[in-house]
């Protein structure tokens, strides 16, 4: 039938760039499908009984001129002030070599997760260099590849904590001096685990015997610098462990929390050149005691061989992650912020260690001047011993008084209470503004003389305890100790990126991992001081151009979605699942329903779905697929009766992870509302339901929306991931609250999340309008239907909807293919790098399985080049299957292949030719891996997760 999601965009709007087939291809692909129209294709895929008939309202599309003119104009009404406020978040300065060679490169900034190795060593390298970074600030064995943020590691870190302790008790001390966004986020996560937070001061308040562990924050949210050794050690002695969140600048001179006692240590790697970003993205880190590296959460970057027993980085330890471990995962982490964790391993690996001290001694030095001159000034300092922050303290009606000079002075102070005002410096802070914040206390104060007295200050003054003072040098490894000069660090960053394969070089046809083109305009805004330099605390009258973009682009996903609010806090997919399951357990809990706590997800589901229910509090019950991909209706019946009075919600993935467009979604729907249930409807597909359906209108009560799948922004090698959710209106109430403002319902750390990051949505659908989303999804659907059809000659495409369509993704099923040939999933993945593919999704979510997803980004041509690797590789597996050739002496058992390969001795039946430049791949332009084929089993067996000895790679 024709509606309106058949009109077109004009051929010179946006949609027509971010769109990869041309008419002319879409005419030749509908013909491989023998069907007429984009119309009676989506007939026959998307369920008549879920179509939208009419457009969402947002409009025509703009030019890219136009948005950037009106993104100018947002960034332009937020007011862009020297922050002084800290509370965990600082001005830096992001050396321009690094912008513009990752966060504005495609090759960085459209790289997926690392999960092919092969096809990751620039990224891997760069990631093993953070986390030799963070166990080289804190003095601990491990650490992880980035966390979310600092208020989400301290959340992780005590349940890690409550899980290797000794203690039996579900107490968790967390010290008085901790940010207050950090004690909402661990207030939040404690309580469906069961967990009683008591915060206190460790001196007076901590009682070992009756906590499982305590929390220190070193340096204090105010400043102040306190020795925790006594009460790490008491925490010992009960059985129980020390967690420290510390500032990682500050630890370039202070004692090592590894060398105070601490047996995990969290904070923000933020200050180490990532903008402030009104909140984000920033990479968090998480460091612990070898003892303690199997239990740790998210992912690891390990050191193992290659084929040819040549040094090579993986991911180590991956049967932790929650996509395997699912209702026993400890948590639901799945992105992690590679990006920004690349960015600041690369601050530090330019600066070096003496440049990080310069920084952090001049930072100190003047904290200690301002410091010294207000006293001199008679104003009551509070803190004593501080690195960059401390408190002061002044009548009421005086502090409004300041506060007001130093906004007119193009100043924000942080407001730490009645009468007490917070002055936090940092990188970017200079000699003007110190005697700037001067003059807001006392306007007529003699500013020469205060400065000439605090030049005599030391860069490490009596306010820094002598006995806290670092004295064990750091990075001493080669790689922070080279790349001094812009001409060094250039090459250091192209070598790695010249190791990657990104969406720049190839499709990425990841199946439920929406990879699509990340447009440049969508990018451009991130980096401009309006939007990048904005404190997430600062004061609303300053970012009412944030304001106005967050209405637009809620009311843009309620208009999409159905819903009818939104919260845009949840900083990834995960996030935004454990924050809808918590809207749904805050709402039953509001109806006096406490005994419903079962949580139904069919058995196809993602693994963040269940791990995220169980860190809800939920118990997770699943429910069976039927032989077409579908929820088993009459098991969903059996259950839901089961569980009637206990029924919380049902978690259920639409299309579903198979592939298919469910014909009975209202029914499953309607089942559970019966029975007094929520349906959570997960969002990781809703790159098939843009403009054709609307989940808020079929049944669905919340969804959480992949912004870093279907509206844009990019991956990041794992991340930046934004996952805010949609809800209907009786849940709006339950939606995260304002974590600076000590609300218990915070699942971030900042009010809206990584929220510089969302222009680059916003962009997107103001771009592409009505029109330009619906073509989008169709375009999707098209492409992947064209995929299935030109395969399934070759490979069985295990599951098809009611009319024999997948939707935006299928399922090519490999383990016949291993029964008749012993060829592996695997093989084929590696054999694709030889093609210059990434990999689709392996094993996800039926093992010895590809899922692949096109996107409407790739054009017929892309699309036509990747079937014919694959088919070009099922005439390899046909020879084994005929006996022409052994499995183990195929080139499918030796891919991928690396130039060392080419240019090694050559002792294999087939030839060079054969393996290092199958059909179709022109030598000219060849992706090359830096490393063949490597191996898991020895890179867990010797784990190696920091930068290894010189004599390693001899």
């Amino acid at each position: 039938m024709t509606v309106w999601t058949s009109l077109k965009p004009s051929a010179d709007a946006f949609a027509s760039r971010h769109i990869g087939p041309r008419e002319a291809e879409i005419v030749a692909m509908l013909s491989a499908l023998d069907v007429g129209s984009e119309a009676e294709l989506l007939d026959q895929i998307v369920p008549s009984t879920i179509r939208s008939e009419r457009p969402m309202g947002i409009g025509s599309g703009w030019s890219e001129v136009e948005v950037l003119a009106r993104l100018r104009e947002l960034a332009g009404r937020n007011t862009v002030m020297t922050s002084l406020i800290g509370q965990g978040y600082y001005g830096t300065v992001l050396p321009g070599v690094i912008q513009r060679n990752i966060l504005e490169n495609p090759a960085w900034y459209t790289a997926y997760t690392p999960y092919q190795p092969e096809i990751s060593q620039g990224r891997l390298e760069a990631l093993l260099n953070f986390q030799t970074l963070v166990c080289e600030l804190t003095g601990l064995d491990i650490a992880n590849a980035s966390l979310l943020d600092e208020a989400t590691a301290a959340a992780e870190a005590m349940a890690l904590a409550k899980r290797v302790a000794k203690s039996k008790s579900d107490v968790f001390f967390v010290d008085a001096d901790t940010h207050p966004q950090t004690l909402s986020v661990l207030k939040t996560r404690a309580e469906p685990f069961g967990f009683r937070i008591v915060v206190g001061d460790p001196a007076t308040d901590l009682d070992p015997s009756a906590v499982f562990g305590g929390l220190f924050s070193y340096p204090g949210s105010s400043g102040a610098i306190r020795d925790p050794r006594a009460a790490i050690k008491a925490l010992h002695a009960a059985g129980a462990i020390a967690v420290m969140a510390a500032d990682p600048l500050a630890l370039t001179v202070l004692a090592a929390p590894g060398d105070l006692g601490a047996d995990i240590a969290v904070g923000s790697m933020q200050r180490f050149g990532v903008p402030m970003g009104f909140g984000g993205p920033h990479a968090a880190y998480m460091a612990v005691r070898d003892a303690y590296k199997r239990s740790m959460p998210g992912r690891l970057v390990g050191v193992s061989i290659d084929a040819s027993g040549q040094p090579a980085y993986r991911l180590a330890l991956q049967t932790r992650e929650q996509h395997i471990r699912r209702e026993k995962a400890t948590s639901n982490i799945c992105t992690a912020q590679v990006l920004l964790a690349v960015i600041a391993s690369m601050y530090a690996v330019y600066h070096g260690p003496e440049g990080l001290v310069a920084i952090a001694k001049r930072v100190a030095g003047l904290t200690a001047a301002l410091s010294a001159g207000l006293r001199s000034l008679g104003v009551h300092v509070d803190t004593e011993c501080v690195f960059d922050t401390f408190t002061v303290r002044v009548a009421p009606e005086e502090a409004e008084t300041i506060h007001a000079r130093a906004v007119a002075a193009g100043m924000n102070f942080r407001r730490a209470g009645t009468g007490v005002i917070g002055l936090s410096l940092d990188e970017t802070t200079t000699p003007e503004v110190v005697e700037a914040v001067w003059r807001c206390f006392d306007p007529e104060c003699p500013v020469g003389a205060l400065a000439a007295a605090a030049n005599g200050c030391p860069e490490l003054s009596a306010a820094v305890p002598p006995e806290l003072r670092r004295e064990k040098p750091f990075l001493s490894q080669e790689v922070f100790n080279t790349h001094r000069s812009e001409t060094d660090m250039l090459r250091y960053l192209r070598q790695l990126s010249d190791k990657d394969l990104a969406l720049d070089r190839s499709m990425i046809p990841l199946g439920s991992c929406t990879m699509k083109l990340n447009a440049t305009v969508e990018m451009m805004p991130i980096t401009w001081p309006g939007f990048c330099d904005l404190h997430p605390f600062a004061p609303a009258s300053q970012t009412q151009g944030y304001a106005e973009l967050f209405r637009d682009l809620e009311g843009w996903l309620c208009a999409i979605s159905g819903y009818d609010a939104v919260s845009l806090q949840p900083n990834s997919g995960a996030q935004g699942e454990y924050a809808g399951l918590l809207a749904i357990r805050g709402w039953q809990r509001a109806r006096g329903q406490t005994q419903r706590d079962v949580c139904l997800i069919p058995a196809s589901a993602h693994g963040t779905n269940p791990a995220s229910a169980q860190m809800a509090g939920m118990k997770v019950v699943v429910v069976r697929c039927d032989a077409s991909g579908n929820v088993d209706m009459e098991d969903l019946k059996a259950k839901v009766a089961q569980h009637a009075d206990t029924l919380a919600a049902i978690m259920i993935t639409y299309p579903s992870t198979h592939g298919v467009f469910e014909e009975n979604v209202r029914d499953i729907c309607a089942l559970v509302h019966e029975a007094g249930g929520q349906v959570y409807l997960d969002g990781a597909n809703m790159n098939a339901q843009v403009g054709l359906s609307q989940p808020g209108k079929y049944g669905a009560d919340v969804s959480h929306f992949n912004l870093h799948k279907t509206f844009c922004i990019p991956h990041g090698g794992g991340g930046p991931g934004m996952g805010p959710i949609g809800v209907r209106a009786h849940l709006s109430p339950f939606l995260p609250g304002r974590p600076e403002e000590g609300e218990a319902l915070a699942v971030s750390a900042a009010p809206f999340g990584s929220a510089s990051i969302l222009p680059i949505s916003w962009a997107y659908i103001r771009l592409m309008g009505d029109a330009g989303l619906a073509r989008a999804t169709t375009l999707a659907l098209l492409n992947a239907n064209y995929i299935a059809t030109r395969l399934s000659g070759a490979y069985p495409i295990l599951y098809r909807g009611v009319n024999g369509r997948v939707a935006h993704e299928c399922i090519v099923d490999l383990r016949p293919i291993k029964e008749t040939s012993g060829v592996t999933v695997d093989d084929i993945a590696k054999r694709l790098v030889d093609f210059g593919f990434h990999a689709p999704t392996v094993s996800f979510p039926v093992a010895g399985t590809f899922m692949i997803e096109p996107t409407e980004s790739e054009g017929k041509r892309e699309l036509d080049r990747f079937c014919a690797a694959m088919l070009a590789i099922r005439e390899e597996i046909r020879q084994i299957e005929e006996g022409r050739i052994a499995v183990q002496d195929a080139p499918l058992r030796h891919a991928p292949h690396t130039a060392r390969d080419l240019a090694s001795e050559w002792e294999r039946v087939y030839s060079r030719s054969e393996g290092c430049f199958p059909p179709g791949v022109d030598p000219a332009t060849k992706y090359w891996p830096a490393v063949g084929r490597i191996d898991n089993a020895h890179g867990d067996r010797n784990l190696i997760c920091s930068c290894p000895e010189p004599s390693f790679y001899e």
